[in-house]
């Protein structure tokens, strides 16, 4: 089925910089959301059931694994996390444009499933800044991102099934880069002729 909304998925090695830069995006463009992820973990603080999360019970998370409602799920620190091919329908289908961070694998399982997908690679600039940004970060041992250096080759590799590739240099740039190709996404016929029917059907354009 087709929706008003656009679907677009990034993906990127660990310390490329893709949630900085979609956290970026979506404050300079409202129509862009995020889509809501269930998880059985309790809320914290103000979040609320449907806004930050949806909050599951394990036997009702269960439930929509048995039922294939997932688009894909995890499990990250002894609680789930999954998104629902419902929760990212109903947005589109009000105009919204989602967006997904998942992994390579996960963005490649999207594309089968919503043809229209824009895949979106985010590259670093070279292996040395990479190496330095996630040592920036201090979340991990050198162990570790020995271990995230070896998986980025793997992923990296990948970045020539997707769309559109950003190589994310200079922040600003980047943004710019990924705002550019929400934009024009927008502007091509099949996405036009969705979210403006009403309009081609009045010019009678099919």
């Amino acid at each position: 089925m087709d929706y008003p909304g656009n679907l677009f998925v990034v993906a990127a090695p660990s310390g490329a910089g893709k949630s900085s830069l979609v956290k970026a995006l979506m404050e300079l463009d409202t129509l862009v959301q995020p889509a809501v992820s269930h998880t059985t973990r309790s809320p914290r603080g103000q979040e609320k059931h449907g806004r930050e999360y949806f909050f599951l019970s394990p036997d009702e998370f269960d439930g929509m694994v048995l039922r294939g409602s997932f688009l894909e799920w995890a499990k990250v620190h002894g609680h789930r996390y999954g998104t629902s091919k419902h929760a990212i329908e109903e947005r589109m289908a009000h105009g919204a444009d989602v967006i997904l961070e998942i992994d390579f694998q996960g963005a490649i399982n999207v594309k089968r499933i919503y043809a229209n997908a824009v895949l979106i690679f985010i590259l670093p600039p070279s292996w040395e800044e990479l190496r330095s940004r996630l040592q920036r970060r201090g979340e991990d041992s050198a162990e570790v991102i020995e271990l995230r250096l070896e998986n980025a080759a793997a992923e990296m590799a990948q970045s020539r099934e997707f769309d559109f590739v950003i190589i994310n240099e200079l922040f600003e740039r980047a943004v710019f880069d990924l705002k550019t190709i929400v934009h024009a996404q927008r502007l091509k016929f099949s996405a036009q002729r969705r979210a403006r029917a009403e309009t081609f059907e009045a010019l009678q354009i099919p």
